[in-house]
């Protein structure tokens, strides 16, 4: 990292990390509710910026008890095989202004995959306590089935219970160290 980096823990309280995916007729949204983060973040040169974020699997969170049962289940994360969800930055492009391509390894269910968030910097704060914070969005599409979370049902109709393509948005609130 360049003298520019600064480091940012990621503030749970004030950042999501929310999901859709496709169901009959409808979407289902959800979020993970316990994660944690670090962001090594040089402000003058942001494509040698890192981030680092892992996922508690088991805090998944529906709003439907029963639904997060059978998503903890071995049918699709097997949170007691695997409990995190982690994603490494490998490099970071500038798209536009303030818009980047995050590139990273997602490790999801044992698999681990690079992927490509797209990233726009919300900006940077003092907050009334004096800590410095900076915001991001992220969002990328990703098919489930590349994870080995392959459950599905059959409808009677043709087609399926489950889409495969799931929308995934995080919104960062991260503060200096």
């Amino acid at each position: 990292m360049t003298t520019g980096t600064r480091t940012y823990k990621i503030d749970k309280a004030h950042s999501e990390a929310i999901f859709q995916v496709r169901h009959l007729v409808t979407k289902v949204r959800g979020r993970f509710k316990d994660f944690e983060g670090t962001i090594q973040y040089d402000e003058m040169n942001p494509e040698q910026s890192s981030v680092d974020f892992t996922i508690r699997a088991s805090s998944i969170d529906t709003a439907e008890a029963d639904r997060d049962t059978h998503l903890r289940t071995a049918d699709f994360f097997d949170v007691d095989t695997y409990p995190t969800i982690t994603f490494r930055s490998k490099r970071i492009t500038r798209r536009s202004g303030e818009d980047y391509d995050l590139v990273g390894e997602l490790t999801m269910h044992g698999v681990t995959k690079e992927i490509v968030l797209t990233v726009a910097h919300m900006g940077k704060a003092i907050d009334p306590w004096g800590g410095q914070r900076i915001g991001f969005e992220a969002e990328a599409t990703l098919n489930r089935k590349d994870f080995g979370l392959n459950w599905n049902a059959i409808l009677e109709a043709g087609g399926f219970l489950v889409g495969d393509d799931v929308k995934v948005s995080i919104e960062v609130q991260a503060i200096a160290q």
